[in-house]
């Protein structure tokens, strides 16, 4: 496995690459790696003869400093694990090589039609960020194939529209959401939970199944009704929601009652760790 951490260093690389025709997949990680980046990689090496990861602690995309001090950065760690799957490169490069000047300062590539909503809208400036490091990604990579997880929805959309909107010649490959066997959706950020909290969090994914359930079941007349039921129950079980609600799979608006692609979004709160799942009811995409 070759680390690299040096953006020359990764062009020649990439050239010498490109030289032999072989398919490159990427998988962009912030580190502090799980079962679900690993699957990731797993996918990767499916559609890829070589399969680079990149472990960057992105701050253009934190809105809070004091959430980016606290991201665990397990470097060390992450590389043992990719070391046992093979990976063939690990890409983490210096943040004062990513964003030379300021970020304030920063160029910045931004998705207007579904940054600002949703989660865009709790977290101001979030999807910029993502999408100006992916794009800083892509154009360094240059990879053939790039793997993301269903459990960021919106952030999977937005990445989708910038490879179309940008032409980029890279096809986007998703993950079904990986759980715990409990339900709970994998990510860093379960680990900021305590031992209470870690009892009460495999309740969102239970009460957002339950819902869907019920919104198949039921006549769309009571849609808002179920919604709202759903979101009580998990206010009593010690969530305090910021989104709650189901949207177009495709646009994420309020979905129309014919509508065959609707997909239910949770973003909420539990102590101070925020929770992301979803699900979607009818799809045809």
């Amino acid at each position: 496995m070759y680390i690299i951490n040096k953006i020359h260093i990764l062009r020649k690389e990439i050239i010498l690459i490109k030289k032999t025709d072989k398919k490159i997949g990427l998988v962009p990680t912030m580190g502090n790696l799980h079962d679900g980046h690993i699957k990731l990689i797993l996918l990767a090496q499916k559609y890829s003869d070589i399969v680079i990861v990149s472990i960057f602690v992105n701050p253009m995309q934190f809105n809070c400093l004091l959430d980016l001090k606290k991201y665990p950065r397990t470097f060390k760690e992450d590389c043992e694990i990719l070391k046992q799957y093979n990976v063939d490169i690990v890409f983490s490069p210096n943040i004062n090589d990513i964003y030379p000047n300021d970020i304030k300062n920063q160029t910045f590539v931004e998705v207007p039609k579904l940054s600002n909503i949703l989660e865009g809208a709790a977290r101001p400036g979030h999807f910029k960020g993502v999408t100006t490091i992916i794009s800083k990604l892509f154009n360094l990579i240059q990879p053939d194939f790039s793997f993301f997880g269903e459990k960021d929805y919106q952030q999977l959309l937005i990445i989708k529209i910038l490879v179309k909107e940008l032409n980029y010649m890279i096809q986007i490959i998703s993950l079904p959401t990986i759980r715990l066997k409990n339900g709970l959706a994998l990510s860093s950020r379960n680990n900021n939970l305590n031992s209470k909290e870690k009892k009460i969090a495999p309740y969102l994914y239970k009460i957002i199944k339950k819902t869907c359930e019920n919104l198949i079941k039921e006549d769309n007349s009571i849609r808002q009704e179920i919604i709202n039921l759903s979101k009580n129950l998990l206010i009593k079980k010690g969530f305090s929601i910021d989104i709650f609600n189901i949207y177009d799979c495709r646009t994420l608006k309020t979905p129309s009652k014919n509508s065959k692609n609707i997909i239910l979004i949770a973003s909420v709160w539990l102590g101070k760790t925020r929770l992301l799942d979803n699900k979607k009811i009818f799809s045809t995409i």
